[in-house]
């Protein structure tokens, strides 16, 4: 295991297979995006980038599936789960554009309708596999590519995110093909779509807040500590003790404070609108026709480029 320090979460031990992926091309395109996008011309500590938060997040995700694993071994999580959960959780913004709110005026402003992130995240993914013969490290850790593959997709692409809420707390057939549905719990940890509670908000909520100098209103880590998969309605999810609920009120007012005060800070949405002038530029810089091409789209930065 390879030791990063990180200034939110301590010394993260991250496995060698992620390593690996961080050592590519395509994963340290992220040390180029800042995570708040132009946020950062107005906060001036607003510099960390979407490459320490897919650690921090892949670093969670494993605290979180060991925490489960050594509280209810009933579970039977593997460590072929595990791996491929890290995995998902580190890789799950390398389609990152640029900010949202930037990303979003971009588009606009060409007219054009780029892929979402998470496409974009899985493309690169791909991309990335082939590019540095990832496929026998992965074989060589246990992974199986036929079903783990599909499984780190559907991760990244939050699992059930076209279905309606309604359906998740449904008897109706399982339609993921990762994994069985007796391991349903595992699509909750990285992305939770059922109570938007999970390792990648955890991560940026703590990291956003620490580089913008807001207060943290909550502890991720008593949540980590209290969570514990149980059936509801049929259905194995990730639920927490009663006596952590205001813990989870304080994340979510975390969250809402974040937005309020710097995300959506009036001057921020000002220098975001000037990005409207880069599609003018669209016919020299080819940005359209990047989401075509992987290796053209790890080309794309947040920082601009001094011939």
């Amino acid at each position: 295991l390879q030791i990063f320090n990180d200034p939110i979460h301590g010394h993260m031990e991250l496995h060698p297979l992620l390593v690996k992926i961080i050592d590519t091309p395509q994963f340290q395109r992220l040390r180029h995006i800042k995570q708040l996008g132009t946020k950062y011309l107005v906060y001036p500590g607003a510099t960390h980038t979407r490459f320490e938060h897919s650690l921090g997040v892949a670093h969670l995700a494993g605290c979180l599936i060991k925490s489960l694993q050594e509280k209810q071994p009933e579970l039977n999580i593997t460590e072929q789960d595990s791996l491929c959960v890290r995995i998902a959780a580190l890789c799950h913004d390398m389609g990152e554009e640029h900010k949202h709110a930037c990303a979003y005026l971009l588009r606009k402003s060409l007219n054009k309708s780029f892929m979402k992130h998470e496409k974009a995240s899985v493309d690169m993914f791909h991309c990335m596999r082939k590019k540095n013969g990832l496929d026998k490290e992965m074989k060589d850790y246990g992974l199986n590519l036929d079903e783990d593959i599909t499984f780190i997709e559907e991760l990244i692409l939050k699992g059930q995110k076209d279905e309606p809420v309604k359906m998740l707390f449904s008897i109706l057939q399982w339609s993921m093909k990762g994994r069985t549905e007796d391991k349903s719990f595992l699509y909750e940890i990285v992305a939770n779509k059922v109570n938007g509670i999970d390792v990648d908000k955890w991560d940026y909520l703590a990291r956003d807040c620490h580089y913008l100098g807001i207060p943290c209103g909550f502890d991720h880590q008593r949540l980590l500590k209290s969570a514990r998969v149980c059936e509801v309605d049929k259905r194995k999810q990730i639920c927490f003790r009663d006596k952590v609920a205001d813990n989870v009120y304080g994340m979510f007012h975390t969250r809402y404070t974040l937005h309020r005060q710097a995300l959506q800070h009036k001057i921020g949405y000002i220098i975001d609108v000037k990005w409207v002038f880069v599609g003018k530029t669209d016919g020299k810089l080819m940005i359209s026709k990047a989401k075509d091409n992987m290796l053209q789209y790890t080309e794309l930065t947040g920082q601009p480029k001094h011939e």
